[in-house]
């Protein structure tokens, strides 16, 4: 027995060490953790159970009959975060450059599978060259088979991807279906081609960096929700971000105490309304004083800043956050940002987070840029998703919510359950300068006449009370009561339900 013991210690460390001691160094080198040191980093200490640690490939082509490693390549098991299950897959590159196999894939989609029986997240911590070349067709179909997996879990367990390394070719493609990306600076890269094919096929020359770095991805493309600096941050952050989801698709998220009085009451809100309504002031400000103790998990900071997403809690319930922000664009509706809400939105309403938004919006942004790019299909995706929405939903309409801008932003209309405007709201088709320019096109040239006709648009409709009349709007509240009114409302709010016509699903416009 004891011999038998020590053969099995003596395969497990061998398994641990992956491809050996000098590309362990290697990816020190560079700034890296390997595979299990993540793990290490990320799940709570002592939790973590491997699966699979001896599966080996079985290819035979190229000389790999005599290349095996045990693990082929990919850490896979479950563990916890602060108490809370969770099952993870991380690939080794020092294992044949992380690339994926045919029994790699398996051993990813076995844990797929686990997480879906028993319900609980599904973490992908991403470092890999692509399908293994020496295994063609195969490696190939093992990526279709973790595609597969990806969509059947979506909706049903959040899946985080976190890129650590390479991520090329149709490695990106199962990130890309998860609900959030993140990556590391410098260390990390997606791309579907690299840059010696972009070279030889369209002439560009572009470093891996330009091509697909975490700046490029969570600037331009927005195919990342956030970047950063080394491998333990993102791990950390990650366990952070992990604390705000539920399990699965069938729980509330997860309560966590809190020192901040839900009742709170915020003075300094009722003076953070310039005067002057074409004055910005920064949304950030008023969501830190309204969540739990300030603590704001901004997604997507860097792209698309004219509107601004991401979770908090208020009174310890994991709340998801949409906002307008007039700093940039005047806060105005564009593709870039209708695209980046609507995504938000669902992935709250999928599982059960309540939706707070807070109204600043003066109209989608003019322009044929915006039209050519088609504007109406992509500002109509955050129309849909608030439509669709069941969650609960509570809306802030802080000063201005004109036009169809108005109609998208939760407004009770898409079934908004608590709508509440502050007094310095101003609810209408358009601003009065606009208005009054249409209305009253024969007093164009007459000063006087035109001032009067805008004192008196401005006096009928920037405001919130023609809203409120219709009941369009609840109630009008003092900006330092709004904490505590979204609090009040969230727990009358708890037990809501409402359910959509049966369908096979939507068909949403993409």
């Amino acid at each position: 027995m004891k011999h038998i013991l020590e053969k099995l210690e003596a395969k497990r460390q061998e398994a641990r060490l992956g491809g050996g001691a000098v590309r362990i160094e290697a990816q020190h080198a560079r700034g890296k953790l390997t595979a299990r040191e993540r793990i290490d980093v990320l799940l709570d200490q002592g939790s973590f159970e491997e699966y699979d640690m001896f599966v080996e490939h079985r290819s035979t082509d190229f000389g790999m009959a005599e290349q095996k490693f045990a693990g082929d390549g990919v850490v896979t098991g479950s563990g916890t975060i602060n108490g809370r299950l969770v099952f993870v897959f991380s690939q080794d590159f020092t294992v044949f450059g992380g690339s994926l196999s045919e029994t790699h894939a398996q051993k990813i989609c076995k844990v797929m599978d686990m997480a879906m029986k028993v319900g609980a997240p599904v973490i992908g911590l991403n470092d890999s060259g692509g399908a293994r070349i020496q295994e063609g067709v195969a490696a190939l179909g093992g990526y279709a088979d973790v595609f597969q997996k990806n969509v059947l879990a979506s909706g049903v367990v959040p899946q985080i991807s976190m890129i650590m390394g390479p991520c090329a070719g149709g490695a990106v493609y199962s990130p890309a279906m998860t609900d959030f990306i993140f990556m590391v600076r410098d260390t990390s890269y997606m791309f579907v081609t690299g840059p010696d094919v972009v070279k030889t096929v369209t002439n560009e020359i572009v470093t891996q960096e330009e091509l697909g770095g975490a700046s490029t991805h969570t600037t331009k493309s927005s195919v990342a929700d956030k970047a950063f600096d080394n491998d333990v941050e993102a791990l950390v952050q990650l366990r952070r971000f992990f604390d705000f989801l539920p399990l699965n698709n069938r729980e509330k998220p997860p309560v966590r105490p809190s020192f901040d009085n839900a009742l709170r009451i915020e003075k300094s809100l009722d003076n953070i309304i310039p005067s002057n309504p074409n004055k910005p002031y920064d949304m950030h400000e008023v969501i830190e004083k309204i969540v739990d103790e300030g603590d704001f998990f901004e997604l997507q900071p860097k792209h698309a800043g004219n509107i601004l997403i991401g979770l908090a809690r208020i009174d310890g319930e994991t709340v998801g956050i949409v906002a307008n922000q007039p700093m940039v664009l005047a806060g105005c509706l564009d593709i870039d940002s209708s695209k980046k809400a609507a995504r938000f939105v669902r992935f709250c309403d999928c599982f059960n987070i309540p939706i707070i938004t807070l109204v600043d919006v003066p109209g989608f942004l003019p322009g044929t840029a915006q039209e050519y790019g088609g504007i109406i299909k992509h500002g109509a995706k955050l129309l849909f998703a608030y439509g669709e929405a069941t969650v609960p939903k509570i809306t802030v309409i802080t000063r201005k919510a004109y036009g169809g801008a108005y109609d998208v932003m939760a407004s009770k209309h898409l079934r908004g359950d608590l709508n509440y405007a502050w007094p310095t709201a101003e609810i209408a088709v358009m601003g009065a300068k606009g208005a009054v320019e249409i209305l009253y096109r024969k007093d164009k040239d007459d000063p006087a006449k035109i001032a009067e006709h805008t004192k008196n648009y401005e006096d009928l409709f920037a405001n919130p009370f023609v809203a409120a009349q219709r009941g369009f709007i609840d109630e009008v509240i003092m900006p330092h009561s709004t904490r505590k009114r979204i609090a009040m409302g969230l727990k009358k709010l708890a037990n809501k339900q409402l359910e959509n016509p049966w369908k096979k699903h939507d068909n949403i416009p993409l």
